[in-house]
C-alpha cells in the first residue's frame, strides 16, 4: 500500500510557532514525508509570515487555515460570517504585504468556541439554550449565502478551498436535514476538499468505530489528537493519542482514503512521532473492533431517522 498524502495541522501562537520551527530537523522531517502543513492563522504577524516563507523555501506546501479571535467565535460558524469575510480580506492584505504563497485556504466549521465550552461543561443542562436555536432557520440561510460568497471569492483568488467538518454533517446531509446545523451553529459548505475530523482521542474507546463508520464517506480524513489546540472541558480534555493509537488510526484511515490530516504537528513533535513516521510500515494490517463498528452504524441509522423526521415535522 502506497503511503498517503499527509497534512499536519499546526495551531500555535507566534512565539511558540517560531520556537517549534527553530529546529531545522523539523523541516527535514516534513520534506522527507512530502507533507503539507495547515497553519492556523491565530494572528497575521511578521513572525508567522517568516515561518510561512521558511516552509515555502523548503518546498513544503502551506494551507492558510482561517481562524478568528476567540471573542468572535474562533472557528467559522452560523453567526460570524461577516467577521469571517473581514478576516479573509485582512489575510489577503497580509499575504500581499509579505509576498506569501499558499497551497490552499482552509475553513474550520465548528460551533462557537464559548458555546462549545458551555455545552461540554454543562451537558444536558444546556439543552434549552440549544433548542431555542431551532427557530433560527433564516440565520442558516443567510449564513449559507454569505459563506457561499466567501468560498467563491477564495476560488476567484486562485486558491483551493478546504473545509474541516464534524462527521455528523455527513448524517445531516444524507437525511436532508438542517437540525444539527441550527442546533450547533455549523454550516454545510461545498468545498474542493472536505476533511472529516475523526479524532478518536475524544471518543475513546469508540475511536476505531468512528473511523470505520465514516471513513468510506470522507474525501480526506483527519486523525488525532496528538496534543495541542484550544483547551476544552470534558471530552475535549482527553489525553493525546499514544504512538500505538496513532499508528492504528493511520492504518485504518489509509484503507479508506489516500489523503490524511493529522492533528497536530506540535503534538507529534512533542512525542517524537515524526521520526517514526518516516519509517512507518503502511503495509502492516490494520485491526478494528467489528462489533463496536456495527453498534456505531446502528446509532447512526437511528440518528439519521431522527434527523429525517425532524426535517419534515419541525418548522424550517
Amino acid at each position: 500500500m502506497t503511503p498517503p498524502r499527509l497534512t499536519f495541522f499546526c495551531e500555535l501562537g507566534a512565539g511558540p510557532l517560531q520556537a517549534l520551527f527553530a529546529d531545522p530537523a523539523l523541516l527535514e522531517h516534513l520534506a522527507a514525508l512530502r507533507a503539507s502543513v495547515s497553519l492556523g492563522l491565530l494572528d497575521l504577524s511578521e513572525q508567522r509570515a517568516a515561518v510561512v516563507r521558511r516552509l515555502h523555501e523548503a518546498g513544503i506546501p502551506v494551507i492558510a487555515w482561517q481562524l478568528l479571535p476567540a471573542e468572535q467565535g474562533y472557528w467559522f460558524n452560523l453567526d460570524n460570517a461577516p467577521q469571517a469575510a473581514a478576516r479573509y480580506t485582512a489575510f489577503r492584505q497580509w499575504t500581499a504585504a509579505h509576498q506569501l504563497r499558499w497551497g490552499g485556504v482552509g475553513l474550520d466549521i465548528e460551533p462557537e468556541l464559548h458555546e462549545l465550552r458551555r455545552l461540554l461543561a454543562r451537558g444536558w443542562r444546556e439543552l434549552p439554550a440549544l433548542l431555542r436555536r431551532l427557530r433560527g432557520s433564516e440565520r442558516l440561510r443567510q449564513a449559507r449565502d454569505a459563506y457561499g460568497a466567501l468560498v467563491a471569492r477564495i476560488r476567484e483568488d486562485g486558491y483551493r478551498v478546504d473545509t474541516y467538518q464534524l462527521p455528523l454533517i455527513v448524517d445531516e446531509r444524507q437525511a436532508r436535514s438542517t437540525l444539527l446545523q441550527r442546533l450547533l451553529g455549523v454550516v454545510d459548505l461545498p468545498a474542493d476538499r472536505e476533511v472529516l475530523m475523526l479524532y478518536s482521542s475524544f471518543v475513546r474507546p469508540h475511536g476505531v468505530s468512528l473511523l470505520e463508520s465514516y471513513g468510506a464517506q470522507a474525501g480526506s480524513i483527519g486523525v488525532g489528537s496528538t496534543g495541542g489546540g484550544v483547551e476544552l472541558p470534558g471530552a475535549g480534555a482527553a489525553p493525546p493519542l499514544s504512538w500505538d493509537e496513532l499508528s492504528r488510526d493511520l492504518r485504518r484511515a489509509r484503507l479508506w482514503c489516500a489523503d490524511l490530516h493529522v492533528f497536530s504537528l506540535e503534538g507529534c513533535v512533542r512525542q517524537g512521532f515524526l521520526t517514526r513516521l518516516r519509517s512507518f510500515d503502511w503495509e502492516q494490517p490494520a485491526q478494528g473492533p467489528q462489533t463496536k463498528t456495527r453498534r456505531m452504524e446502528l446509532m447512526r441509522r437511528v440518528g439519521k431517522a431522527v434527523l429525517w423526521a425532524a426535517a419534515r415535522l419541525l418548522p424550517r
